[in-house]
């Protein structure tokens, strides 16, 4: 497992499709779409996935990620028992997720979320979760369906992406 700054210990772990649809059900205001939850649970069977664990080994936290190219790592599901929002979970899987993802030369992560322009109180303290762990919208699209505005935010991972001049 990876130490991060937050107060739980984040890393790697095996596929875990049983622990993606428990935590999934103790969180139905932002998991409460049997045929999405589905998706993400028959993606927690091969994508590479992050946990936390209590100190009883029961995981309480599950980040899902794909690999699109060798510069971008993708953050699918970000998952935490409800018990334990607020408590740092959710900044440890990211902080680990982001120290790996630097060291194996990625430069940029990508997590997509429901939009602003949809009313849903939990997602606006889900977007203004990854806001603190250093996100930034970068396009608000209707790629999942009119009613359902995709917001793509991104965290550049290398410190002089925004500023390096092209030669």
């Amino acid at each position: 497992m990876t130490k991060t700054s937050a107060p739980w210990t984040a890393g790697r772990d095996a596929q875990l499709p049983e622990d993606t649809a428990r935590l999934l059900s103790t969180v139905p205001e932002w998991f409460g779409q049997p045929e999405s939850n589905e998706e993400y649970i028959d993606a927690a069977r091969t994508k590479e996935t992050w946990t936390v664990r209590d100190n009883a080994g029961k995981v309480i936290g599950l980040t899902l990620v794909d690999r699109h190219f060798p510069h971008v790592a993708e953050i699918h599901l970000t998952v935490v028992d409800r018990e334990f929002h607020g408590s740092g979970v959710g900044s440890a899987m990211v902080e680990a997720l982001e120290a790996e993802a630097i060291d194996s030369g990625v430069k940029m992560l990508e997590v997509k979320t429901l939009g602003a322009s949809h009313p849903d109180e939990g997602y606006r303290r889900t977007r203004h979760f990854y806001e603190k762990c250093g996100f930034l919208a970068l396009e608000e699209t209707r790629m999942w369906g009119e009613d359902t505005p995709c917001l793509i935010m991104v965290k550049p991972l290398c410190p002089n992406l925004a500023t390096r001049r092209r030669g």
